[in-house]
C-alpha cells in the first residue's frame, strides 16, 4: 500500500488499523431463542433467587419486559373491601401523589421483585431494561453466544456495570447462568407518579393470572 507524502507506511497502517477499530462492521444478532422469553424469564428469577410470579411480556415505557412480581396480602384485602382495583389510567394514579389527595390514595397492592428484559442483542436488552433500575431490580439475558464477541465485552459490560444491572446468558438447552452481578446496594428512587402508575399495571396482570395468596379473597 502505497503511502502519503510525508507518511510512512507504518504510519499508514496504523491509520488503518484505528479506522477499523472505530468503525466497527455491522454486528449481526444470534439466532432465535431457544424457548418462549417467559420460559427464559422463569429460569432467570429462579437462578437469582426472585421469589415471585414471573407474568407475561408486557409492555412498560415502550419497552418489553418480564416482571416478578407478587401480591402486599394486607393492601390487596383492603383494596378489595374498599371496592378499589387496579387503576391503569396513568393521568389518574398521577393525582396520588399530590400532597391534598396522598392520604385517599390507595396503597400499592403489588411488590415487584425485579423487571427481566429478555432479548437476541445486548443494545436491545439494555434499553428494555435500563429505565426500570431507578426503581427496581432489573435484569438482561442474552443468548450465550454474545457474550462471546468484542462488543459485549467492551461496550455492553461497562454500560451494564454502570447502570447495576444483573446480566445473563441462556444456552441452547435454556441453561441459564450470570454472566455479570447487578449492585442491589445502589440507591433506589423514591415513589413517584410514574412508580405508582407501574405498580398498578403489574396488580393488574397479577390479577388476570390468578395468582392471589392463600387466605386472600
Amino acid at each position: 500500500m502505497a503511502a502519503t507524502p510525508g507518511r510512512t507506511g507504518s504510519d499508514a497502517a496504523t491509520s488503518a488499523a484505528h479506522r477499523a477499530r472505530t468503525n466497527p462492521t455491522r454486528v449481526v444478532p444470534p439466532g432465535p431463542l431457544p424457548t418462549s422469553t417467559l420460559d427464559i424469564a422463569k429460569e432467570v428469577a429462579a437462578v437469582l433467587g426472585k421469589d415471585g410470579v414471573v407474568l407475561p411480556r408486557m409492555t412498560l415505557l415502550g419497552r418489553k419486559v418480564h416482571v416478578v412480581a407478587r401480591l402486599r396480602p394486607d393492601a390487596h384485602a383492603e383494596r378489595i373491601a374498599t371496592g378499589v382495583p387496579p387503576v391503569i389510567d396513568r393521568a389518574s394514579v398521577s393525582t396520588w401523589t399530590w400532597p391534598e389527595l396522598a392520604h385517599e390514595a390507595p396503597a400499592p397492592a403489588a411488590e415487584v421483585l425485579s423487571v427481566i428484559a429478555v432479548a437476541r442483542h445486548w443494545r436491545t436488552g439494555l434499553a428494555w431494561a435500563v429505565p426500570f433500575a431507578r426503581y427496581y431490580d432489573a435484569a438482561m439475558v442474552l443468548p450465550d453466544t454474545v457474550m462471546l464477541t468484542h462488543d459485549y465485552v467492551n461496550n455492553c459490560l461497562p454500560r451494564a456495570r454502570a447502570y447495576g444491572l444483573d446480566v445473563l446468558s441462556v444456552d441452547d438447552d435454556t441453561v441459564v447462568r450470570p454472566d455479570l452481578a447487578g449492585r442491589p446496594e445502589r440507591v433506589m428512587m423514591a415513589d413517584d407518579a410514574l412508580s405508582r402508575w407501574m405498580n398498578e399495571m403489574v396488580y393488574e396482570q397479577l390479577l388476570a393470572v390468578d395468582e392471589v395468596p392463600a387466605g386472600v379473597d
